[in-house]
C-alpha cells in the first residue's frame, strides 16, 4: 500500500477519536463494493486513519466498511431514484450529524467536497479539498 501523505498524520492528530489506518483490503474491498476506485485523497486518509469523529461523536469520516455500505445504500434505494438525483457521481464519506452528507466526486479528478442536503436534494460545495474540509471542520469555519 501507497505510504499516506504527510499532510495527514498531523491533521488526524487534531481529532481525539481517529481510529487506526484501514488495511489494503478493507480499501480495496471498498472500492469493488463501489464499482470504481476511491478519489485518490480519500484513500490516502483512510490510509491513515479509517474514520474520524468529533467530539460528538459524528462521523466526519466514515470508515471504509461504511463508506461502501452507506454508498452502496443511497444508490440501490429503490425509493431514492424517485426523490432524488443520481447518486452514481457522489462518494459519500461523513455527515453533518443532522442527516446531510458530506461527499466527493466519484469519477472526476477534482478535490472540492459538498455537502448533500436531503431535505432538499442540493449538492453544495463546502471545501476546496478533504485537507481543507478537516481544518474547516477543526476551526469551526465549516458551519452549516
Amino acid at each position: 500500500m501507497e505510504k499516506p501523505p504527510a499532510m495527514w498524520p498531523g491533521l488526524i492528530a487534531t481529532f481525539p477519536d481517529a481510529a487506526p489506518p484501514a488495511s489494503e483490503p478493507a480499501l480495496a474491498d471498498c472500492a469493488a463494493a463501489l464499482g470504481h476506485p476511491l478519489p485518490a485523497d480519500l484513500t490516502g486518509l483512510l490510509a491513515a486513519a479509517d474514520g474520524i469523529t468529533d467530539e460528538y461523536g459524528t462521523g466526519l469520516v466514515w470508515s471504509a466498511e461504511r463508506i461502501a455500505a452507506e454508498n452502496l445504500a443511497l444508490r440501490g434505494g429503490a425509493g431514492f431514484a424517485e426523490l432524488y438525483m443520481p447518486f452514481d457521481p457522489l462518494v459519500f464519506f461523513g455527515e453533518t450529524g443532522g442527516g446531510d452528507l458530506f461527499a466527493l466526486l466519484a469519477r472526476v479528478d477534482r478535490p472540492d467536497v459538498f455537502v448533500w442536503d436531503h431535505e432538499t436534494d442540493s449538492r453544495t460545495w463546502v471545501a476546496r479539498s478533504l485537507a481543507d474540509y478537516l481544518e474547516r471542520s477543526v476551526s469551526g469555519a465549516l458551519d452549516l
